[in-house]
């Protein structure tokens, strides 16, 4: 089976660079390298969390869906990231609370959830690591909790683009409409995203295309 190194699990995960070999040799020891193509279901609703995903590359969409077919995007999980939602189902024996889907394909190390357990026990830079993905994920969450009890941002954004762009087009970064509308970028660019995905504008760098209006 083919296996990684502790320089390139450290070149997509930095956090980890200046932890212990000991870590690092333990969790490469446990985990295991798989592929994984786009659109694949990762969880759904009320699966079992039988292992971890640290992701190497790829992007997987994390994200609740209603009864009536609405969705909203949580965060998304990309290089170098793992899914919080996942550890806390691992740490507190929980099943998983949404869906996970990959939008990209990739490539992911795989850790089975008991062993997990025994990492996050035994290393204080696996507490870490879990803490500061955490910290980041619910920063991110608090902003979309704010986003839906105070105004349908999804609907400011696109008034915003509408308005701003010539031609359908508008050049500006992701920071720059989340500052004049007054909001965090990561709002800004999970709604573009969603957008995207609905076919109603296509992203690159710094510029934005309405279609479909």
């Amino acid at each position: 089976m083919e296996t990684l190194t502790r320089k390139q699990f450290t070149d997509a995960f930095p956090l980890f660079a200046k932890a212990a070999e000991k870590l690092t040799t333990d969790l490469l020891s446990v985990a295991r390298l798989q592929k994984f193509p786009k659109d694949l279901q990762v969880y759904r609703e009320g699966d079992a969390c039988a292992a971890i995903a640290f992701l190497l590359s790829g992007d997987i969409r994390v994200y609740k869906a209603g009864e009536g077919g609405r969705e909203i995007t949580l965060y998304e999980i990309g290089r170098g990231e793992t899914c919080i939602l996942n550890a806390s189902c691992i740490l507190s024996n929980l099943s998983y609370p949404a869906q996970a889907v990959a939008m990209e394909a990739g490539e992911m190390l795989l850790i089975t959830s008991n062993d997990f357990r025994r990492l996050v026990a035994d290393h204080e830079e696996m507490r870490n690591f879990v803490f500061s993905i955490l910290s980041q994920r619910l920063a991110e969450v608090m902003a979309l909790v704010e986003e839906i009890a105070f105004g349908r941002m999804d609907r400011r954004l696109m008034d915003y683009i509408v308005e701003k762009s010539g031609d359908n087009r508008l050049a500006a970064t992701h920071q720059k409409i989340a500052d004049d509308l007054g909001t965090s970028r990561e709002v800004v660019s999970r709604l573009l995203k969603d957008f995207e995905r609905k076919g109603r504008i296509t992203l690159s760098r710094n510029l934005i295309e309405l279609k479909n209006l």
